[in-house]
């Protein structure tokens, strides 16, 4: 009896033993990993970010007026890979600024290194991030069950302003069930230093601050009119966000940012052919590989409209946070790859067939542009190379998937007045779409209108909306005589 004893606590003695080792060899591998186990809950951490962000960001104020543009560059050329040009000039006033906006570009980026170990986000988690609210909502829940029907299962956070735009019923009772939350931007910044101040972020801000106070570490920013053809969720597993860690898109446009910027920030001023303007209704992008990116370009985008907007863009197209965030990657040395397949129109014909009127832009598969670029296969130099990737998302801005802004209106009607497709040029482009993204927009379009048509704050005020695109949708979809564009080569 003594020696069964004996035995047994051996034994236990044994299993301790071996618990324990297992449990310090798993404590040393979550500090190596993860750092130290006390990390500081999300909220406490996004607390302490804004409290020092915000102060860095008005202590380097440039001490200057606003940049001053000769004119507007909204005439540019689209972007030609193979046609090297002078780089837009028309800032008058750059003599008097490069000193100011250098002194406060080199304070920022000497004082913002101690934000590295402030970590604002969970580890390893992955999601997509949105803005919404006003005439954005119908459209973004237009996406988001576009997104769901991809087979897509991924956390959604989608940020509006203030409370203004925050809309109880879509945020509290439509959304969850699709996996997707709202968070207000201002309350959150207010909340987080404890005060009740009100934070100028709106309109282009809003995107670099909702990334970067987001909780994912790895994620993919949609705008609300953004619609994903395939489940994206394999763009944040596979190359070439595997080994950068930011992927972007072309815009049609060159890259007009200025020669100051170049100077204030100390970079070598590139060739105005080696990368066309960015397109940011869509990116990618790892907090653990590029946080210190989205510090710098939160910087651009709070001093934006005073300064950054306009040397980084002056007065091109869509000027805003579309360009912030690649020149604050080579601003501090940080890989990034962006999608070489040029962006093309969806729309329909001109009324002289000489082009087509565009409402939507349609954007590559990166995972298949880079399989091409690695071979040193440039389709945007020469597209007699390979065939063009398959397209991914479609950025459809005009009009948006919104019955109550312009969906029913002249924009979807022919010159008779009479329900047309939004996209049935160009033939190349929608042969990459790989089947009818129109129909299947319209179909959630229509499911969204008739179930919420007076449940958004937006559409209160109007009536007839279920109806109007119920009958848009017979006289195109349901109308076996109507045409049908081919949306595959095979």
């Amino acid at each position: 009896m003594w020696k069964q004893a004996k035995q047994a606590k051996y034994r236990s003695s044994k299993r301790f033993l071996l618990l324990s080792l297992g449990i310090v060899f798993l404590l040393i591998i979550h500090l190596l990993w993860l750092g130290p186990i006390s990390q500081a809950p999300l909220p406490v951490s996004q607390g302490n970010l804004w409290q020092e962000l915000h102060a860095l960001f008005e202590k380097h104020e440039p001490q200057c007026s606003s940049p001053d543009l000769r004119g507007r560059s909204a005439g540019i050329p689209r972007f030609d890979a193979n046609e090297d040009s002078s780089r837009v000039d028309i800032i008058v006033n750059s003599e008097e600024l490069q000193g100011p906006l250098q002194a406060a570009h080199d304070g920022f980026m000497r004082d913002m290194q101690p934000l590295k170990a402030i970590r604002a986000y969970h580890p390893r988690t992955k999601g997509i991030v949105s803005a919404a609210g006003g005439t954005y909502f119908p459209t973004f829940l237009v996406t988001l069950r576009m997104l769901r029907r991809t087979g897509s299962t991924l956390p959604v956070e989608v940020f509006v302003k203030d409370w203004v735009e925050y809309e109880p019923y879509i945020c509290e009772i439509v959304l969850p069930p699709l996996h997707a939350k709202c968070i207000v931007l201002s309350e959150m910044l207010s909340g987080l230093d404890g005060g009740d101040s009100n934070y100028p972020i709106e309109g282009y801000q809003i995107k670099s601050f909702a990334i970067l106070f987001s909780s994912f570490e790895n994620l993919i920013w949609m705008d609300a009119d953004i619609l994903p053809l395939h489940d994206p969720g394999p763009l944040l597993q596979y190359e070439p966000f595997s080994s950068t860690g930011l992927v972007t898109w072309p815009d049609f446009w060159k890259n007009t940012a200025s020669p100051l910027y170049f100077n204030v920030s100390r970079q070598l001023e590139p060739p105005v052919n080696t990368r066309a303007a960015t397109e940011s209704g869509a990116l990618l992008i790892s907090k653990k590989t590029h946080y210190m990116t989205l510090i710098l370009a939160a910087y651009y985008n709070y001093h934006g409209p005073s300064y950054y907007y306009s040397l980084l863009d002056q007065g091109a197209p869509g000027e805003g946070d579309k360009d912030t965030f690649l020149h604050a990657a080579t601003a501090l040395g940080q890989k990034f790859y962006t999608v070489s397949e040029p962006v093309v129109d969806l729309g329909h014909p001109d009324r002289w067939n000489r082009g087509t009127l565009g409402a939507a832009m349609l954007q590559a598969d990166p995972m298949e542009d880079y399989a091409l670029t690695r071979r040193g296969k440039w389709r945007v130099k020469d597209p007699s190379v390979a065939n063009a990737a398959r397209g991914f998302f479609v950025h459809s801005y005009h009009p948006e998937f919104n019955a109550g802004d312009e969906l029913l209106g002249e924009k979807s009607r022919d010159k008779d007045g009479n329900p047309m497709r939004l996209w049935t040029h160009s033939k190349d482009a929608l042969e990459r779409l790989g089947y009818d993204v129109e129909r299947r927009a319209w179909q959630e379009a229509k499911t969204v209108t008739c179930s919420l048509e007076h449940a958004f704050d937006t559409w209160k005020s109007k009536s007839g909306l279920c109806k109007g695109v119920q009958n848009h949708w017979n006289a195109i979809f349901e109308d076996a005589s109507a045409e049908v564009p081919k949306f595959t080569t095979v």
